[in-house]
């Protein structure tokens, strides 16, 4: 019966080191990131009734070092038929700040990337209150139509944003 014991002993030792490795391994290592690209056929720098998802749009995921601006991870992606993309980002960036950021849209009408309306912030840690382990969604993002569309006058219209100076007339 001792034998046996210490088997089980032993197995039970075995079954903890492993799930501690496992659970220390699921809490560093690492997030996915996911979001959507999509068309802004208005320019109107939101996401409207006739913006779609562009299928094939290129994204790129970098963490740089808050005071170096050195970087410390990089990752690309590319959308789906729906306009998601989803990439693996490894680690813990802390002390980083992680840009999802457009790069290239495959749509030529469709293809503008406008300065400071490109990217979208993600948090990449674990240690920022965020109970959902692993996973970050980003916001949507959109490439520019270099000239809206016809009906675009009237759809600012309808959500009252719409002026005689605007450059969607």
């Amino acid at each position: 019966m001792m034998p046996q014991l210490r088997s089980l002993v032993a197995l039970l030792l075995v079954a903890t080191a492993v799930a501690a490795v496992v659970a220390v391994a699921a809490a560093g290592g690492g997030f996915v990131v996911t979001g959507r690209i999509y068309c802004d056929n208005c320019r109107a720098g939101f996401e409207t009734n006739i913006s779609h998802a562009i299928q094939g749009a290129t994204v790129e995921m970098e963490c740089r070092h808050f005071e170096s601006q050195q970087i410390h991870d990089k990752a690309q992606a590319t959308t789906d038929a729906g306009g998601w993309y989803k990439m693996e980002i490894a680690g813990d960036h802390q002390d980083e700040i992680c840009d999802v950021r457009l790069l290239k849209s495959p749509e030529a009408d469709c293809a503008e990337i406008e300065v400071n309306r490109d990217r979208c912030r993600v948090p990449l840690t674990g240690n920022d209150g965020i109970k959902q382990s692993g996973v970050r969604y980003a916001n949507p993002i959109a490439f520019f139509r270099k000239d809206p569309l016809p009906n675009c006058g009237e759809l600012l219209r309808a959500y009252d944003l719409y002026n005689e100076t605007s450059e969607n007339s």
